[in-house]
């Protein structure tokens, strides 16, 4: 953690690393309602995220990775099946899981700064310089510290998710829900940020669950890769990634991992089109 000697004891005990949250998902369905009829996004799905651990959803659009997530979050409820954060059941939205969107939705009317900060108002038991040494902090883990009175208008896409990191790093959840945060971003931005996440996630020690349809992504950031199957959306198959961190995408031992996926991604597809499904 960096040196926080200069800050109030306040803002020290808020930077403290807290204990993840492991989650449990048990049986979980959930259907939505279309002009074509009912449409069963998540069937049955079953999983256990540990404390701690680096979880990535991979598969095709529409497969409901998002809904899942969503689910985890507390922003849309299962049909059936129960969603657990340390044995609570998730009913709503909590500052204990934040979500990273794939656009960063930042003020616009508010700085680097400002937006770091917005977060962290509906914190108790902080002051107002407990807040401004807490962005600060989170501003410097993103490298974004000279940014911090520029104008959102004024940055590149690379440097908008930084803040958008910041921002859902800074009220210090325990978990942190990610729905592909670096799709729209060129190849070299996103291999940047692929070594930010990884060294961020071993500093701050959160749970991630981590959306994506890239499955080099997949691989580079997670520990484990849950392979979704589309329509509806079960836990095809699961993928350990057992090689030490930071890892780089382009690595031929990465590129082994990710064949595998994409292997069982296409004999599953295939053998679907021979169903008929």
């Amino acid at each position: 953690m960096r040196r926080l000697a200069a800050r109030s004891s306040s803002a020290s005990q808020e930077l403290k690393v807290i204990a993840p949250s492991k989650l449990a998902i048990d049986n979980v369905s959930k259907s939505f309602q279309s002009a074509s009829g009912t449409v069963l996004a998540l069937d049955h799905v079953s999983l256990q995220v540990d404390e701690g651990e680096f979880v990535c959803l991979v598969g095709a659009s529409g497969c409901g990775k998002t809904t899942l997530l969503n689910i985890i979050a507390g922003l849309e409820k299962p049909d059936s099946g129960n969603v657990l954060a340390d044995g609570k059941p998730i009913t709503s939205p909590g500052r204990d899981r934040l979500v990273m969107f794939q656009e960063p939705a930042l003020f616009p009317w508010l700085d680097v700064f400002g937006n770091v900060l917005f977060g962290l108002k509906l914190k108790p038991n902080l002051t107002n310089k407990d807040r401004r040494d807490v962005a600060k902090y989170y501003l410097e883990l993103v490298g974004l510290t000279r940014f911090e009175r520029a104008n959102i208008h004024e940055l590149s896409g690379g440097m908008k998710q930084r803040v958008a990191l910041a921002r859902a790093l800074a009220p210090n959840p325990r978990v942190l829900l990610m729905d592909e945060p670096f799709a729209a971003l060129d190849a070299l931005t996103r291999e940047q940020l692929y070594g930010d996440l990884q060294r961020i996630w071993e500093e701050r020690k959160k749970t991630i669950v981590f959306v994506t349809h890239n499955v080099r992504e997949a691989a580079c950031l997670g520990e484990r890769v849950l392979l979704f199957s589309p329509h509806p959306g079960r836990i095809q198959e699961e993928f350990a990634v057992d090689l030490p961190r930071p890892r780089d995408i382009n690595s031929v031992d990465l590129a082994g991992y990710a064949t595998k996926i994409i292997r069982s991604l296409r004999k599953f597809s295939e053998e679907r089109r021979e169903d008929g499904r």
